[in-house]
């Protein structure tokens, strides 16, 4: 009796303070009455859940080092901070003649305080076998440094290629530092970094799950995904290191669908930055410095919006909102996970009924399948509104994209659901430049056409059961 009363009354001290962080911290309602009640009801178990899962807010050890203070009881809100209304950004003068892109411009460089950057040259990959054999080019070629970043680097045919290019490298005495995220390199056995360690390559893991201290957090995830060689070449977009991106891999069954860019130009410089605040929370090293090496001869004007469980959190879907809001002609988006903030669902409501093309490509078949569930349950939202939404054939669309107009893209890492832009680290590039977007308008419109339109009737006719499941689905949301 005694041990019942002390479990109950340590619960009711455990439910009363993960609950109330809860109530204080959390900016979705939704989630945080769900919280609430899991914190409540079920003893013990309600709080450590809440831990594991619920918070998800992380202040990065860059942003410790400039001083800011944390605030009262060292709890951050879950809302981005030093995000400035007003911006003193010269444009170059492409953009400032331009008024819908000069406004985009401003309100991402208030929200980001990056600079917009000139001259730089990108290229696309619409397959893993193209984006490798670049990647291991230009690792091959290494004089001076490599920089790389995945969130899954499995241990497979693919893997073991990237590992055995890098320790080549690392015996020509390149200086190597590959970060992995400590959850994400454990879709694979053995570990890349036990392996990437056994050849002498430095390798750091972004939070990963311990005992000692206890860190087991499931969430805030490192879902970035970069390279870069000599400070003079670099990869970002969508894809991990493995066999699943290749075309047809080597068991004889296709790939995922992906995008992924090679970069070169000023843009190389804020990457590395990024790579260094995330190298130095997971290593507890010292920010090394770094200066772009590469030539500025491109005609891209880009930008590096990082978006995060930091000080961060909801800037992306922030400047995606806003960038909507300014279409004049066309919203491109392709993304395999669809579960947008309310903001956004109202700015792609707003967009269509003023003539604006909106488009949404989403994958037929999902990895994902209460995503796509909960997908399915809010798609009227648009559909009612004239929003055009699309479902590609298999295989399986990781590919992440959007465009406005014929001068604006995004791509990168960022998925459009709550896990990619509240619970993740992630990274996309911004870009102005006429020639690349038509180029992304083109291949955007070759996976319109062989995808098939889904309509308000066929999401109103799905069975009861269907219906039931979708919305159950779409209720856990915000966990998703």
């Amino acid at each position: 009796m005694v041990n019942t009363w002390a479990l109950l009354a340590i619960h009711a001290i455990l439910a009363v303070i993960s609950a109330g962080h809860a109530l204080l911290y959390k900016r979705d309602s939704r989630s945080a009455l769900g919280w609430i009640a899991v914190c409540l009801a079920y003893p013990l178990v309600g709080p450590l859940l809440y831990y594991l899962f619920g918070i998800n807010r992380l202040r990065t050890r860059a942003y410790q080092i400039k001083g800011v203070p944390h605030r009262r009881l060292k709890i951050g809100y879950e809302r981005a901070d030093n995000v400035s209304p007003r911006t003193t950004e010269t444009l170059p003068p492409a953009l400032s003649a331009h008024t819908p892109l000069a406004l985009l411009a401003h309100s991402s460089s208030a929200v980001t305080h990056r600079p917009l950057v000139m001259g730089n040259t990108l290229h696309a990959f619409f397959d893993g076998d193209s984006a490798y054999a670049a990647m291991l080019d230009a690792i091959a070629q290494a004089k001076h440094t490599i920089c790389m970043a995945s969130y899954l680097f499995e241990t497979n045919q693919t893997g073991h290629t990237f590992i055995d290019a890098l320790a080549a490298a690392q015996q020509r005495r390149v200086e190597i530092r590959v970060l992995l995220d400590g959850v994400g390199e454990m879709y694979s056995f053995p570990r890349a970094s036990r392996l990437l360690k056994k050849v002498g390559v430095r390798v750091a893991r972004f939070i990963p799950p311990r005992l000692i201290p206890p860190a087991v957090h499931i969430n805030l995830r490192n879902h970035r995904k970069l390279l870069v060689v000599d400070e003079r070449i670099g990869f970002t977009g969508g894809m991990n290191i493995g066999d699943r991106h290749l075309r047809i891999r080597p068991n004889g069954k296709p790939g995922i669908a992906d995008l992924h860019f090679q970069l070169t130009g000023p843009i190389l410089d804020q990457l590395l930055a990024v790579f260094n605040e995330d190298w130095s929370f997971a290593s507890k090293e010292p920010a090394e410095p770094h200066s772009f090496r590469g030539q500025s001869d491109g005609n891209a004007i880009c930008r590096v919006i990082t978006d995060g469980p930091n000080e961060d959190i909801g800037k992306l879907a922030m400047i995606m909102t806003g960038a909507v809001a300014l279409a004049r002609q066309r919203v491109a988006i392709m993304t395999p996970y669809f579960l947008p903030t309310a903001e956004l669902v109202s700015a792609l409501q707003a967009a269509s009924l003023r003539g604006v093309e909106v488009c949404v490509i989403l994958p037929s078949n999902s990895n994902q399948p209460l995503v796509h569930w909960a997908t399915r349950n809010m798609l009227w939202e648009l559909l009612q509104y004239g929003v055009h939404v699309y479902y590609q054939p298999p295989p399986f669309a990781h590919s992440k994209l959007f465009l406005v107009d014929d001068d604006y893209a995004h791509f990168g890492s960022a998925n459009l659901d709550p896990r990619s832009l509240r619970l993740n680290f992630e990274l996309v590039i911004e870009v102005f430049n006429n020639e690349f977007v038509s180029g992304m308008g083109e291949y955007f419109e070759r996976i319109k056409k062989i995808s098939s339109e889904e309509t308000l009737a066929g999401v109103d006719g799905r069975r009861l059961p269907v219906r039931v499941r979708d919305a159950i689905a779409w209720l856990f949301s915000p966990y998703l």
